[in-house]
């Protein structure tokens, strides 16, 4: 009996030790549990301002990225303008040359003895037009008849012309020129008026 009472009070005691520990461990799950919220609510904040970060770091990247994009747009086309409007000035400057030449192509025809000169002026005059054309030159194509383009053609005088020839170019006093399908120089016409 003494044993069982012995075996009974270990058991009690066991028992109270157990209900002890989980008491503590209790406690101690209770004192950990504000901790561990605030520790995950410090997470999840930390979480968020991250996230916030990020996206702020990606939209100014975008930003960015897209002005470069039109910076380097914007200086490719002005260089292009640049490397146009030289060549549109230099060959607006060499025009009057090509009138000369054909100026000097009237003089010669009417004069019988100057075979030679003619070819070789003719020769130039072909190789400054080749070139020319290469870079994009084109005249602009007048005929006497046509109708007046204010697009293509400057009026520079009227004329008495039948009724026929009214409003139509008369004569062509000075070549028109177009640079990359640009007018650089309007063809100087004399047009027809009503008599």
């Amino acid at each position: 009996m003494q044993k069982e009472k012995t075996e009974n009070n270990n058991k009690d005691q066991s028992k109270a030790e157990i209900k002890d520990d989980v008491k503590d461990q209790d406690q101690v799950v209770e004192e950990e549990t504000p901790e561990a919220e605030s520790n995950e609510e410090e997470e999840v904040d930390e979480t968020e301002q991250l996230k916030s970060e990020l996206s702020e770091s990606k939209d100014k990247y975008l930003r960015l990225y897209s002005e470069f994009e039109n910076f380097r747009r914007r200086t490719a086309k002005e260089k292009l303008d640049l490397i146009g409007s030289a060549t549109k000035d230099l060959i607006s400057d060499l025009l009057p040359v090509l009138d000369d030449f054909e100026r000097a192509f009237k003089s010669i025809d009417e004069k019988a003895d100057s075979g030679s000169a003619k070819e070789g002026i003719e020769l130039i005059f072909n190789k400054l037009s080749k070139i020319l054309e290469q870079k994009g030159l084109k005249k602009v194509e007048v005929k006497s008849g046509d109708k007046f383009d204010d697009e293509l053609h400057e009026a520079i005088t009227q004329t008495p012309a039948g009724k026929k020839m009214e409003g139509k170019i008369v004569d062509v006093i000075e070549n028109g020129y177009s640079l990359n399908d640009k007018v650089i120089r309007f063809a100087k016409v004399v047009t027809g008026a009503k008599s």
